[in-house]
Order: structure tokens, then C-alpha cells, then sequence
């Protein structure tokens, strides 16, 4: 398997990417994911449907009115100008943004569903001992919710590495800037460069199927820690 210059620059490119969102997912995605477990506002449903609207929109579709938001007379661009960092299209932090965007489902409904499945109970006995909400949500939450983080850093990250649609929309094809991995193999596909194509394309494949073996053994793991504490 021979992988040229350009493909290791872009393998690591992917690797930069999909790290700077998983992390700043993770910390975005936590309180919108607690707000939606806790909260019986109108506003749940709709707020839900925004986070979700990823899973169901054509790629290129968000990708296209991200570019017009980002772009020098969308509402991001105009602000992201005035604050002297100029437009984000066709750059790194571009393509963070719309990974942001793109990948929110994928880290916040498993942070939901593990934050929905602690239930009152262990929060109640807390406050009972005196435990304010920050301390309750550090010292309760955020362990047993544990399953739920592992699940969507794995999740975050597989999907961020995954992209081709948004990415190609905003980033375009920019060597050592935008070009990732997904991009790279279109590339070779393109130019009839059909084996080296295939390295790129046989290493996602592996990845994806080390992502799934990791994930069926934590949430394995996790269901027989369970079973084990109600014994």
C-alpha cells in the first residue's frame, strides 16, 4: 500500500480536523444535551429538530447555505470580517465550523440519551446532602453519563473523518489546507489514479470497521458493568 505525499498530508489533515471538532463538539454539545434532558420547554421539540436536521439534509444542501452564511454578505461573514478574521470558506476553521454543524447529531443525542437515562433519583439524593447544581453535575452527571461521552467522541470523530459533501462545499480542494481524505480519493478517482484510490480507500475502510469493533465493545462493556451492579 504506497501512499504519496499528498495522501499522508491529507490523512493528517483529517486527523487535525476530526480531533478539533470532536473536542469542541464535546464542549458545546454537553450543555445543549443536558438542557434537552432536563427541560420541559415548548422549545425542546424544536431545538431537538435543529440538532437532528443533519441526519436527514442532503449534505450538499447544508454545505450550500453555510457557504452563503459564511460567505463576505452572509450574517457569519459579516460578523467573522468585523472581528478581522475575514471569511471562513475555503479555510481550516471553515471546515471546523461546518463539521461543527454537520456532526452535532452524532455527539449530542448520546450525550441526551445517557444524561435522560440517569434519572431524578441520584440528582434528588445529592441535593438532599447539600450539593449545589454545578456540584451535582460534575460529581453525579458526568460519571455516570460516562457511556454517553465515550460513545459520541467515537461517533464525533468517525463522522468528521467520514465527510465529503459539506467538506467539498466549503473547503473546496485546497492542498495542506482543505483537502482531507474523502477529498483526496475523489481526487484519484478523478485522475484515474485507481490504486491509489484504493490505499486511501481500503485505510477508511479499516478505520471504520476499528470505530464499530470499539464501539460494540464499550457499549458491551458498559451493559455488562450494569448487569453487574444490579446483581
Amino acid at each position: 500500500m504506497m501512499l504519496s505525499e499528498a495522501d499522508i498530508s491529507a490523512i493528517w489533515l483529517t486527523l487535525k480536523l476530526a480531533s478539533t471538532v470532536t473536542i469542541l463538539l464535546l464542549i458545546i454539545g454537553t450543555p445543549i444535551a443536558w438542557w434537552l434532558a432536563r427541560t420541559r420547554s415548548w422549545l425542546k421539540g424544536p431545538i431537538a429538530a435543529i440538532v437532528a436536521l443533519p441526519l436527514v439534509l442532503p449534505p450538499t444542501v447544508l454545505g450550500f447555505y453555510l457557504l452563503i452564511a459564511m460567505g463576505p454578505n452572509g450574517a457569519i461573514g459579516e460578523f467573522t470580517q468585523s472581528i478581522g478574521l475575514g471569511t471562513l470558506p475555503f479555510t481550516f476553521w471553515g471546515l471546523v465550523v461546518a463539521s461543527i454543524i454537520y456532526s452535532m447529531p452524532f455527539v449530542i443525542q448520546p450525550l441526551q440519551n445517557a444524561m435522560e437515562a440517569i434519572g431524578q433519583r441520584p440528582l434528588e439524593v445529592a441535593a438532599t446532602l447539600r450539593a449545589g447544581p454545578i456540584d451535582r453535575f460534575f460529581t453525579i452527571v458526568l460519571p455516570l453519563a460516562k457511556p454517553g461521552f465515550i460513545t459520541a467522541s467515537i461517533l464525533g470523530f468517525a463522522h468528521t473523518v467520514g465527510e465529503f459533501g459539506v467538506i467539498l462545499m466549503i473547503g473546496g480542494n485546497i492542498p495542506d489546507e482543505t483537502r482531507v481524505v474523502s477529498v483526496q480519493v475523489y481526487d484519484h478517482v478523478e485522475s484515474l489514479e485507481y490504486a491509489q484510490a484504493h490505499s486511501l480507500s481500503a485505510l477508511l475502510v479499516i478505520f471504520s470497521f476499528i470505530v464499530l469493533l470499539a464501539l460494540y465493545w464499550s457499549q458491551r462493556k458498559n451493559s455488562s458493568a450494569s448487569i453487574g451492579v444490579m446483581k
